[in-house]
This record gives C-alpha cells, sequence and structure tokens, in this order.
C-alpha cells in the first residue's frame, strides 16, 4: 500500500527540503521528492508545512522502570506496564528503543533486581504478540561490583534483540560518583532512617564489593559481549584512563562521560558521545558532572538518550539549534542516524529511499516541539 506525505519541510542527513513531499510503499520509503505533489494525487497527505524527520532511535531509556514500580513498593503487572513505556514513547517520536536493564545493583533490594527476568520476558513477549507501537531492542547495563552479575546476564545475552551492552560501576569515590558529598545526597535523598555511620558503612561496603568482583566480571562481559558480536559501550568515563580502558576493551560507544577531558579522549579515540537529553533541557547535569551542552558547542557530542524522560529526546535535539548554533540536520542526527548506526541499525535512522518508513510529523512550537504523528515501518501508530 503506497502512501504519500505531502508538503511536508523534509529534515534529510545533509540538508532541509523546505517543501517537498515522501513516498512510502511496503513499510519503506520509495521516493523523495524536491517539490510538493499535486494534492488531488491519491494516497495523498498534507502535513502543512510541519516538518518530517527520521523516527527516533533511543539507546539508553530506563523509563520502564517508573511504570514497574509506579509508586514506592507498588508492582504494576509486567505486560500492561511494558504497553504504558511503549506507548509513551511512541508519543515522544522514539520509533526504535532499546529498553535499558540493569543486569545488578548496588542498592540492595531494588526494582531493577527484582524485575530483570520479568521485564525482560514481558518485552519480549510484546514483541512477539505485536502489541508495541515502537521496535523494542535491548540494552543490558551490566554493574560490574554486583556479586550475581553474571549469573544474572548469561541467560539473557544470547537473545537476538540484545543490541548493546554496557559495563557500569557505580562504585562511590568514582566516575559519576567520584565526589562524595555529591554522592551523600543521591544516597539521602534514597534512603529512610540513615545517618553518617550508615552512609559510611555502605560506602565501604560498595567499595569492597568493588575490589573483589569489578575486575573480573568486566573481563567475562567484555568476552561475552565479543562472542556474541554486540557493540559494548563504557559509562560514567571520567578520565583519560578511562578511555584508554574502554578502547582496550574494545568498546565503541563511551556513555555520559563526566568531564570534557574524558569527553574529548573518546574523540580522538573514534567513540560515540552519549549524553542525556534531560542534561540539555534542563541545562545542566543533575548530578553536577559536566553539561550536555558545552560539550555540544564543543563539537564532542554525537548522540542524545532521553535516559528517564522520553519527551526530553526530540525536545533536547531542536535545543542544539535554538542554544548550541547546530543545524537540524545535524542535531536531528544525534537522535536518529547518529544512535541508530552506533547499534548497527542500518536500515533506518534517515530519511533516504530504500530505508524504513520511520518518521516523525513535528510542528515547531517555541516552547517546546510538538509530536503531531508517528509513523512506524510506514504504519502510523501515533
Amino acid at each position: 500500500m503506497k502512501t504519500i506525505l505531502n508538503n511536508a519541510r523534509l529534515i534529510l542527513a545533509d540538508r532541509i527540503i523546505e517543501r517537498g513531499a515522501l513516498e512510502i510503499d511496503n513499510g519503506l520509503i520509495s521516493a523523495v521528492h524536491e517539490q510538493p505533489l499535486p494534492p488531488d494525487t491519491p494516497a495523498c497527505e498534507d502535513l502543512h508545512g510541519d516538518d518530517l524527520l527520521p523516527g527516533l532511535v533511543e539507546i539508553h531509556t530506563d523509563n520502564l522502570e517508573k511504570h514497574l514500580m509506579p509508586r514506592n513498593g507498588v508492582l504494576w503487572p509486567m505486560l500492561p506496564a511494558v504497553v504504558t513505556h511503549d506507548a509513551q514513547c511512541a508519543a515522544a517520536g522514539i520509533t526504535t528503543v532499546l529498553d535499558a536493564l540493569a543486569v545488578g545493583d548496588l542498592e540492595g533490594e531494588s526494582v531493577r533486581l527484582d524485575t530483570l527476568h520479568t521485564a525482560f520476558a514481558a518485552i519480549n513477549l510484546g514483541m512477539e504478540q505485536g502489541v508495541f507501537r515502537a521496535n523494542h531492542l535491548f540494552h543490558l547495563r551490566c554493574e560490574l561490583a554486583y556479586p550475581g552479575l553474571l549469573q544474572e546476564l548469561q541467560p539473557l545475552i544470547s537473545h537476538p534483540a540484545v543490541r548493546l551492552v554496557s559495563v557500569m560501576d557505580h562504585t562511590p569515590g568514582q566516575r559519576q560518583y567520584r565526589d562524595i558529598e555529591q554522592y551523600k545526597k543521591y544516597y539521602g535523598k534514597k534512603k529512610v532512617g540513615w545517618n553518617e555511620q550508615t552512609f559510611l558503612q555502605a560506602v565501604s561496603e560498595r567499595q569492597r564489593l568493588q575490589q573483589q568482583y569489578a575486575g573480573q566480571h568486566k573481563q567475562a562481559v567484555v568476552e561475552l559481549a565479543r562472542q556474541h558480536g554486540i557493540p559494548l559501550a563504557s559509562h560514567d568515563d571520567t578520565d583519560l584512563s578511562h578511555i584508554s580502558e574502554a578502547v582496550l576493551d574494545g568498546v565503541t560507544i563511551s556513555e555520559f562521560p563526566t568531564t570534557r577531558a574524558a569527553a574529548q579522549a573518546a574523540r580522538e579515540h573514534g567513540l560515540h558521545t552519549v549524553m542525556g537529553a534531560p542534561n540539555v533541557v534542563r541545562g545542566g547535569s543533575h548530578s553536577g558532572n559536566v553539561a550536555a551542552l558545552e560539550l555540544a558547542q564543543h563539537g564532542l557530542l554525537d548522540i542524545l538518550s532521553s535516559d528517564y524522560v522520553p519527551a526530553s529526546l526530540l525536545h533536547a535535539a531542536y535545543l542544539l539549534v535554538a542554544q548550541a548554533g547546530w543545524s537540524l540536520p545535524q542535531a536531528i542526527a544525534t537522535v536518529s542516524h547518529n544512535p541508530a548506526q552506533a547499534v548497527g541499525l542500518g536500515d533506518r535512522g534517515r530519511i533516504a529511499v530504500g530505508l524504513r518508513a520511520d518518521l516523525l510529523q513535528v510542528r515547531p512550537h517555541p516552547a517546546v516541539p510538538l509530536v503531531q504523528q508517528v509513523w512506524n515501518a510506514g504504519r502510523r501508530v501515533f
């Protein structure tokens, strides 16, 4: 079935067609026109001059967690939670989402530990039953200091929908939590009835676990990813030594570097640099680390991730134009082509003949870009 999206501002990879048209046939982009087609053309839909973008590609979101446990201590049924998360992603213009599932947690009792395998199974069931609006894949986030990491990881990593593995170390005193005072603020928000003594005991225990497990676990995870041909990401790189270590491990993506020096080193070694879209929208990091806009202004930003707010992805891309002076095609690439390429999805992420018709109609607005319609392989899903 052919569909024509007419009278749109087409955002291509390297330029903008101010008024053009796009044809969809059998789920693929079959033609791109430099001018609008006559309005009486069969199967023609007028987009009224709105922006037409490639569907957004999200490689790191843990948005699902808030749907799995909408209130502290309240677990929601799995498939309904996943379907709600999926709808929220589609409404934000995300047509491909890598659900980031944490394999291990240093916080003791945790929704992540309780729901890992059931959430994985629910997402898989949703894919098999065709109930999703977006395309779902998996990003397995491996907490290196978690004692049971390998036991939890091994049953999951061979699934064909696993497209990214990241290695994380949230031990206080380094990386994201190199500032112990910042970590204390974070800890205080999550723990009830804590005091200085319990805090110091928690820090000591996490550091002990790191010394015992992190090194051997990292070697095992790197080897498993290599065996399965899955791209590797590092997490919260802080200095040149972290980047050098990542390169030796075969890492190709640096997630959320915490300093400009780390981002610069990642660029020099050819790693894709990922920053949080909420960081852009809020004007800075909630953890006190380097601002994403600072990296963008120095040409050190490749990919944006919505992290915990799906709607931030599109908003942040438009803010790169308004606040960092980027061209719109360059900004949109950070949420479409670049993440798709980083995880080996060469069939999407751009408006070009022969690629998937994953598309997004956006009406620009001074406060926030407004999603009008979303298509997944030519099928309207929002």
